[in-house]
């Protein structure tokens, strides 16, 4: 039986154009700066994003860790979302490698913190206190059913953060996916933040890779972070190349999988013992609970779909399934897909 992976968009393989350009890139240094892959990639990324200029990294937790490291030193603080990526599922990095101390905030049901509660949590100048120095945001916002935040959040916020010398770094692992959904261009959403940072294997297919923008300063300072944390790479342009073909190819198609998975959705929350948020399903993530039963929990219902209907979904917590549609999910895989879960629950539920 074919596996239908729907765990996650980082699941993605390359194209059979991106394995072409692979073996094809021109290649050299990129320690020394003589990739011209790399380099073209760098450009890209900062023109789609109108920033200055861009860095390749390996991974989007290392484009957060770089960034942070790059906007503040041991005991400042950064303001950021209590469920927010870079706190949740990013091994603690800022704390443990960089000494910055995470201030979290709630945020609502699509992802956003309260500029009010942003405003107060800035903390006094005072030698008892870490120093404020950092806000960190998201777009799409991943714990909250990948919600694309609008431009008018991030403009609020930018006032919040200039009247207290703020820097902002926005986590745009999906930013694509939140243009795609909001009708915008990717750099509109990226202005008002000083650094911005995009994942190319998170629905872009590419195997490997982030790219951090920022003004052409900052980047220099970050290509110093890069290195300390181990993110120097050589002819990285085999990976670079890939990157091009998913920035350039890729994301124009994200909105296909939007479709797909508000159809998914809207499938999910009419079988009976399953629940979702139709009205906040704007781009590729599904969240869906299981109600209550004694004779399945949410891992009983993960394994039970992948043993006999060969369907993979991610386990959250608690009672909570994740279903995340991409390039490879087609029509026939959502289909196959909510008939299996009617297959399993219906017997439970009637």
């Amino acid at each position: 039986m074919d596996l239908i992976d729907l765990r996650s968009d980082t699941v993605t393989m390359p194209t059979p154009a991106m394995r072409a350009a692979m073996a094809a890139a021109p290649l050299g240094d990129d320690v020394y700066g003589e990739d011209p892959t790399v380099n073209a990639l760098e450009s890209l990324a900062a023109e789609r994003l109108g920033k200055e200029a861009g860095l390749f990294v390996a991974s989007g937790t290392m484009g957060n860790l770089v960034a942070i490291l790059t906007h503040a030193g041991r005991g400042d603080e950064a303001i950021v979302g209590e469920d927010a990526h870079s706190v949740i599922w990013e091994g603690g990095g800022m704390a443990t490698l960089g000494g910055v101390v995470p201030r979290t905030l709630p945020t609502d049901a699509e992802g956003r913190l309260d500029p009010m509660r942003v405003e107060a949590a800035v903390r006094a100048d005072d030698p008892h206190l870490p120093h404020s120095r950092l806000l960190l945001l998201e777009n799409t916002y991943g714990a909250k059913n990948g919600y694309p935040l609008p431009l008018e959040y991030f403009t609020t916020l930018r006032a919040v953060a200039d009247r207290h010398a703020l820097a902002v770094h926005l986590d745009g692992a999906r930013l694509f996916n939140a243009a795609v959904a909001l009708g915008v261009a990717a750099a509109e959403l990226a202005r008002p933040v000083d650094s911005v940072s995009i994942c190319l294997s998170k629905g872009l297919c590419a195997p490997v890779g982030s790219v951090l923008c920022g003004s052409a300063p900052f980047i220099r300072r970050a290509r110093r972070m890069r290195k300390l944390v181990g993110g120097g790479m050589r002819q990285a342009g085999v990976l670079a190349a890939a990157g091009l073909i998913a920035l350039r190819d890729m994301t124009g198609r994200l909105g296909e999988d939007h479709v797909r998975a508000h159809r998914l959705a809207t499938a999910l929350a009419a079988i009976p013992g399953l629940r979702a948020d139709t009205e906040r399903i704007r781009t590729n993530i599904v969240f869906f609970d299981l109600e209550e039963h004694p004779a399945l929990d949410a891992a009983g219902l993960a394994d039970t779909l992948r043993e006999r209907h060969g369907v993979l979904v991610g386990l959250d917590t608690g009672r909570r399934l994740r279903a995340v549609s991409h390039y490879w999910i087609d029509d026939e895989a959502v289909d196959r897909l909510i008939a299996a879960c009617e297959a399993v629950l219906h017997p439970l539920f009637g």
